[in-house]
């Protein structure tokens, strides 16, 4: 059973949300303070975090943006703060998802249910006979393991969120094709809303700062979308190697 934290100060949201989701499958942890919920991660980390941003001991960003450090449990922002600001605020402090107050009980599962299967699936062993790709571009040389989860340029390996994973991924696999903002919404988040296309552009921002020298990898196309422009290589075998 997947394990859920929910960092709340108000004690009706907080049990209500526990409750429901309790109701759905999933056993919960709940906290009204940053400093409880600090002490309970550093023991176990859940499966999920749902963190509020206001709390009386400080802010749910500041938590998270520590959490990130050491961690990739996945993360969803409930909050009242509901300004595009704040939201492209916490996705580039690496949520997977971000849902304001008031929201039904169903939304929040329903929300919890599209993270876990982005993290399940990019987790589990893909099926099939490479799953090794490689690419090349001015010299580099992008090796992606879709099986390991794991990403390497030239020899050194980059550390990637799920959401981050996704993106590039689907990228890849439309390299030399410009792909649009919606259409990545669709096919790596399952989102359609046009308030979702600035959480694009912060994925690849976050993504083109980790990839270094290699954030040329991605162009932008202006008033479209994006489009991944290394040349596939090939792999002779099934294995990365740093």
């Amino acid at each position: 059973m997947k394990i859920i934290y929910i960092v709340e100060d108000h004690e009706a949201i907080r049990e209500g949300v526990a409750k429901y989701l309790r109701m759905s499958g999933y056993e919960t942890k709940t906290f009204g303070t940053l400093a409880e919920a600090k002490n309970a991660f550093e023991k176990m980390e859940p499966d999920l975090l749902i963190q509020d941003v206001m709390l009386p001991d400080g802010d749910g960003f500041t938590f998270v943006r520590d959490i990130r450090m050491s961690s990739d449990c996945p993360v969803i922002f409930m909050t009242a703060r509901i300004t595009e600001s704040d939201r492209i605020f916490g996705f580039e402090l690496g949520a997977d998802d971000y849902i304001t107050k008031p929201f039904s009980p169903k939304e929040m599962v329903l929300r919890i249910e599209a993270v876990f299967r982005r993290v399940d699936a990019a987790s589990s062993p893909v099926v099939s006979s490479v799953d090794v790709s490689v690419w090349m571009l001015d010299g580099s040389v992008m090796k992606m393991n879709d099986t390991a989860h794991q990403l390497l340029i030239d020899g050194s390996i980059i550390s990637l969120t799920v959401a981050e994973w996704k993106v590039l991924g689907y990228l890849a696999r439309n390299a030399g094709s410009v792909v649009s903002r919606d259409m990545i919404i669709q096919k790596c988040f399952g989102y359609s809303t046009d308030s979702y296309r600035r959480v694009v552009d912060t994925h690849v921002k976050n993504l083109r700062t980790k990839l270094g020298d290699a954030r040329e990898w991605i162009e932008t196309v202006r008033r479209y979308g994006y489009k991944f422009i290394g040349v596939p290589a090939g792999c002779k075998d099934g294995t990365v190697e740093a």
